[in-house]
């Protein structure tokens, strides 16, 4: 055999092998399609390097509280977009629309302060778009009309999910196939999508069941009333809120009931079961600590839970320690009136490593 044929052969064994580790890499293999964040520091007019990805993402104010945010290259037809105002008065956020421009994903976001009126607002916002393949846990989404009619969905069993009006303002959602043992499991993330007013969407309870995920969704307007509004929630059980588990190692999730709720719904994907930490900052000030897992870049959702027009975000941003930690410094919840109040909620962190 010529000398000169033995590397020709190196180099094809090597292409083949490369192409084989290309097929079955955990990246192809994981659930979404598409994942992006960004978080947008309202005072400095510039997004927060740290809890944006991919890192070329921008953000550009449209007027009194509405934003552009462009995700590179992470553009795909439907999914969802999740968002949660950063500020230390009472404000939400919620979704006007997002879709695909050529490579790119475009989401319009929208903050109001306490009264329904557009206001300038720091914010963490999300997308994921998931159409299929393997799944490290039980995860879903549903991006769903005020009829209940799915706009688009995932399911990480292939069963279709559900959304069934209940009344003005309430639904009940179904994730069946995610069974996960129960009486309460996992973690959600509730965002409302509304171009023309004011609105907050939040979960109001759920359970888990033998056939999957039962979840109460309720919105209000500014007003404190029930809406029948357009919405989108995300259910993750063991794995991040876009769906992947291994990529990433280091995500975790936490109930506030209050006080926290099972143990099955505080996870921490580097220590397990009940390691995430609260500890109360004050009326509605809530310090969630996640160990082990702040790397960034990483994000940071929040979503009010009960039966009550309450609503909660985040006081402001989150930081990473070297422990390496990740802190929420902190959860803050109001009433309707905007009076802080101790009241339940969903907090998620998500790492792109």
């Amino acid at each position: 055999m010529s000398r000169s044929f033995l590397p020709a052969r190196l180099a094809a064994c090597l292409l083949m092998l490369a192409m084989f580790l290309t097929i079955v890499s955990p990246a192809d293999a994981a659930v979404p399609d598409r994942k992006a964040w960004v978080l947008w520091n309202q005072t400095s007019a510039s997004i927060v390097p740290f809890g944006t990805w991919p890192t070329t993402t921008t953000v550009t104010p449209l007027g009194i509280g509405r934003y552009q945010v462009k995700f590179p290259g992470q553009g795909a037809p439907n999914g969802v977009v999740h968002v949660t105002a950063v500020n230390n008065t009472p404000h939400w956020c919620q979704a006007e629309t997002w879709g695909q421009s050529g490579a790119d994903e475009i989401a319009i976001i929208r903050c109001y302060r306490v009264g329904g009126a557009l206001d300038v607002s720091s914010f963490s916002a999300f997308f994921v778009r998931a159409s299929g393949g393997p799944s490290s846990g039980p995860y879903g989404y549903v991006d769903s009309a005020a009829t209940g009619a799915l706009i688009s969905q995932f399911n990480s069993t292939g069963a279709a999910n559900t959304s069934t009006p209940g009344g003005v303002g309430q639904w009940l959602v179904r994730f069946p196939g995610l069974v996960t043992g129960g009486p309460l499991d996992g973690s959600l993330q509730a965002t409302a999508v509304n171009p023309q007013q004011g609105a907050r969407c939040k979960v109001g309870s759920w359970a888990s069941t033998g056939g999957g995920q039962d979840v109460k969704v309720l919105c209000f307007n500014a007003a404190g009333a029930l809406l029948n509004t357009r919405f989108t929630l995300t259910y993750q059980y063991k794995v991040s809120l876009y769906g992947a588990a291994i990529p990433p190692k280091y995500f975790g999730y936490f109930l506030n009931q209050p006080p926290a709720g099972p143990p099955t719904t505080n996870f921490n994907s580097v220590l397990g079961l009940s390691a995430n930490t609260i500890l109360a900052a004050g009326t509605g000030l809530s310090m969630v600590t996640f160990p082990k897992i702040g790397f960034t870049q990483n994000t940071v959702q929040v979503t009010a839970y009960g039966a009550n027009p309450n609503f909660c975000g985040l006081n402001t941003f989150w930081t990473n320690t070297t422990g390496p930690d990740l802190i929420v410094r902190d959860v803050n919840c109001f009433t309707n009136s905007g009076a802080a109040v101790n009241t339940g909620f969903t907090v998620s962190a998500n790492s792109i490593l």
